[in-house]
């Protein structure tokens, strides 16, 4: 499986941030068959919530449409290199596989300023792959920012 199509899905999500003035950054979660289980982007303005990054919201719809916090054989995929609260809130789910398409060379904690799902000492494991439509998800970022300044 490329992801392709996948990163096509959170991109489009990724858009629904700009109505609420927020950072575009969408997610999804797969189960093991392919089908989408969770979605969300950034809602950090609109909930006055620091919390509200796209990958929490949708492993939290994951974890309620499974009906289990633990999300073992399930992909996250995600339109920008998660943070640090969101590489800990992975590796907590157990998320099997992450997928994400822009680095964050600020934020960015699972290869760029830190690597928290790879580090020998984490007690779980999650394959990551990097780069997956990574200019679309730069340059809506990119446009993102350049506007705001």
């Amino acid at each position: 499986m490329n992801f392709h199509d996948e990163m096509g899905q959170a991109l489009e999500i990724a858009k629904s941030a700009l109505a609420t003035g927020d950072v575009p950054v969408g997610a999804i979660v797969i189960d093991s068959s392919g089908q989408v289980i969770g979605t969300g982007f950034n809602r950090r303005e609109v909930d006055n919530d620091p919390t509200a990054h796209a990958e929490i919201i949708a492993m939290r719809e994951a974890a309620n449409d499974v009906s289990n916090w633990r999300l073992e054989d399930c992909t996250l995929i995600v339109t920008l290199e998660p943070c640090a609260m969101c590489a800990g809130a992975i590796a907590q789910s157990r998320i099997k596989r992450l997928v994400f398409g822009a680095w964050d060379e600020k934020a960015g904690a699972v290869g760029s300023v830190w690597d928290v799902l790879r580090d020998p000492r984490s007690p779980h494991r999650t394959e990551v792959i990097s780069g997956i439509r990574e200019d679309e998800a730069a340059t809506l970022l990119n446009e993102f920012f350049t506007k705001l300044r």
